[in-house]
């Protein structure tokens, strides 16, 4: 009889900061309902996050089949009652597939009346993808969140054009030479985007490496 394969991959990355943006996450979200992780990766944050932030529950998402696998391999793994299998998502989509009718089982079985998505956390995306996908990201916030949830973004940013450290500098050369519509980001111009789609800057967190989180709410729309 074969071994059987281990999908699991793993990010070096998420053993360093994993446990300081838990800190911020128990701050920011909202004590109960449904949290939406978009571009989950590895999966290696969500079986780390999901336990800790119990009763919350938490979606892993991302569009690559291969992370899908990955991240029900962590989940297999470190299994969690309040950690739902991935679905394939894609910020750029119109409509995104938590927004449609038919989800896959068990999470046809959840009530987003009764445990509403009340955050989005997106970590190391908008730098490594275009930036249609940092539009779609807002642009699903604001079809997704109610007034007073949560946007939460992790990585590195440029602040007022200038990068925050010379290790970024060297980053941002290093995607761009990857695919020309990758790079860090400004962050006055990601602001900018929320606050076209009905987002708040509520407050921003100096992090590790010289990453930032930024931490986004949606307003009323009255």
């Amino acid at each position: 009889m074969s071994e059987s394969v281990d999908a699991r991959q793993y990010a070096p990355a998420t053993q360093r900061n994993r446990a300081p943006i838990l800190e911020v996450l128990l701050e920011v979200l909202p004590p109960t309902g449904t949290v939406l992780e978009v571009s989950s990766g590895t999966g290696e944050h969500a079986v780390f996050f999901a336990p800790r932030l119990h009763p919350r529950k938490w979606i892993p998402s991302d569009p690559n089949p291969l992370a899908l696998l990955s991240i029900a391999a962590w989940r297999s793994n470190f299994p969690a009652d309040n950690l739902y299998p991935p679905i394939a998502l894609d910020v750029c989509d119109r409509i995104w597939a938590i927004e449609r009718d038919e989800l896959p089982k068990p999470l046809s079985n959840l009530d987003f009346k009764r445990d509403e998505i009340v955050a989005i956390v997106n970590i190391n995306m908008i730098h490594i993808a275009p930036w249609s996908a940092c539009l779609g990201l807002m642009a699903g916030a604001r079809r997704i969140l109610p007034p007073g949830g949560i946007l939460y973004l992790y990585g590195p940013f440029k602040q007022s054009g200038v990068h925050t450290a010379a290790s970024n500098a060297a980053f941002d050369e290093s995607l761009r030479s990857q695919n020309p519509e990758w790079g860090v980001r400004d962050l006055d111009e990601v602001v900018a985007v929320a606050q076209s789609q009905n987002l708040s800057l509520l407050k921003t967190y100096t992090m590790p490496a010289n990453n930032l989180s930024i931490v986004f709410q949606m307003r009323s729309t009255i």
